[in-house]
């Protein structure tokens, strides 16, 4: 396994993160593809053994048994202190004021539900899932900045936004000399690429570490154009993100598979190294739910796309509108 630093933070994360959204209880929340506990442990298992130190999570991944799940997997390892614990708060995840969103009561609400279901005193990487537009920038991120003080967050992140949002976020934390975010985790694959024109060169001047969600599009670069999974079949979010410009999309899907197939390689192997290959990117994060998938995953590690390959699975890409925020 390879490390980096994330962003020009303290905290060295592993080259591939783990994302368990796709562990909980399937009748839970709104994700009926998700596997239980004991389907979950080999894959976490697996993860250690090849090195992965970041597991990504949220409070509202199958309403909190996601959270619930991971607890109980790094305590049964025995590697809490080893490994980075990063979830997220924002969706809703019961009535009331501090049900959801991004203020003050919220955020402290929230943060001490998460720990109590993750089973553990401290997150390491605590990102808020979405900008919150009814509350104030700044009562947002001074509470993050208490809770960061409190001690029981270690690092912010924050995930899918506009450019500015972000700008104007960092910029009132540091005005007042609160905690900034060390991260951006958003929406980043050969399907969109909206992201490279203003949140990366952002996010690379700032000294901020990305850790892309998605990087295979919700599996549609890991299989021939056109093929279904389950999540596909069920995924209410997902369903919506990649419905642009099919000819462009299948042009892509199609060279990504023409590069796997010259190169004897899988295609979620070619997609996930070409996100390696970005220098915004420091960790792209990957959802298995099976060994196999984290098996396959794994060997882009080794997978060194030539300047040519790189051209060839971008040139087909056409502007989109960005989704999933």
């Amino acid at each position: 396994m390879e490390y980096r630093r994330l962003g020009r933070s303290g905290l060295q994360v592993s080259r591939i993160t783990l994302g368990c959204m796709g562990f909980g209880k399937a009748e839970a929340g709104t994700h009926p593809w998700t596997i239980g506990i004991d389907e979950a442990r080999p894959i976490v298992r697996a993860a250690l053994d090849a090195g992965i130190t970041v597991f990504d999570t949220a409070n509202m991944y199958s309403h909190g048994t996601s959270e619930e799940m991971l607890g109980t997997l790094l305590k049964e390892a025995g590697v809490r202190d080893e490994v980075i614990v990063a979830t997220k708060v924002f969706v809703p995840m019961g009535p009331g004021a501090k049900g959801g969103g991004l203020s003050r009561g919220a955020i402290f609400a929230q943060v001490d539900a998460s720990l109590r279901r993750l089973g553990t005193d401290y997150i390491d990487l605590y990102q808020v899932h979405r900008f919150d537009s009814a509350v104030p920038v700044e009562e947002t991120m001074e509470a993050l900045n208490d809770v960061v003080r409190s001690g029981k967050v270690r690092y912010l992140g924050a995930s899918s936004m506009f450019a500015w949002q972000f700008a104007t976020a960092q910029f009132a934390a540091a005005l007042h000399g609160w905690t900034r975010f060390i991260s951006m985790q958003d929406q980043y694959n050969l399907l969109m690429r909206e992201e490279e024109r203003e949140m990366h060169p952002f996010c690379v001047d700032q000294g901020v570490g990305v850790l892309a969600w998605s990087p295979l599009a919700r599996g549609r670069l890991a299989g021939a154009w056109g093929e279904r999974t389950k999540r596909m079949e069920t995924d209410l979010y997902g369903g919506g993100l990649y419905t642009y410009d099919e000819r462009s999309n299948r042009d892509i899907v199609e060279t990504v598979g023409r590069i796997a197939a010259d190169r004897g390689v899988t295609r979620a192997q070619v997609a996930l190294a070409w996100t390696l290959h970005k220098p915004a990117i420091a960790s792209p994060i990957i959802g298995p739910t099976t060994v196999d998938h984290l098996t396959d995953a794994l060997g882009a590690l080794d997978l060194a796309l030539t300047n040519d390959e790189i051209k060839a699975l971008e040139a087909p890409y056409t502007p989109r509108y960005p989704t999933g925020f």
